[in-house]
């Protein structure tokens, strides 16, 4: 699970976001469902269906920016949602934990990922995943 902390350190980021300043939640799942379910986000012709996602290295999970309120009713199995204060989460410029990098990272204007349009592509991704794996 990606924890937010202080510590930088990453390789990893192309460009240096500008630092976002308001409240989000934070969708943790594996790197393989999650990569999955960047590409079917992507591929679904609205740039704007995923917003900044984080890659944690070191625990080979991806972290998806939410709407505050989504750990409320989150309950995909094989993912975890992490509610902040409600004070507002500052999303640095350089990703928050080391060993991680942003994969998609945050703009000023940048929406963050829908939570219902988050969970379809989990799901489909979930089932790629499974189809891939017991055909062979």
């Amino acid at each position: 699970m990606l924890h937010l902390g202080r510590e930088t350190g990453s390789r990893t980021t192309a460009t240096t976001p500008a630092p976002v300043d308001r409240p989000v939640d934070l969708v943790t799942v594996p790197a393989r469902q999650g990569l999955e379910a960047v590409d079917i986000l992507r591929r679904g012709g609205d740039q704007e269906a995923v917003g900044p996602v984080l890659h944690d290295g070191a625990c080979d999970t991806l972290g998806f920016l939410v709407p505050p309120g989504t750990a409320d009713g989150w309950d995909v199995p094989g993912s975890a949602c992490t509610r902040t204060d409600g004070r507002g989460l500052r999303i640095p410029a350089e990703p928050p934990v080391s060993g991680s990098g942003w994969l998609l990272p945050p703009a000023e204007d940048a929406p963050v990922t829908d939570p219902a349009v988050l969970r379809a592509a989990l799901d489909q991704a979930a089932r790629l995943i499974e189809a891939a794996d017991s055909c062979c």
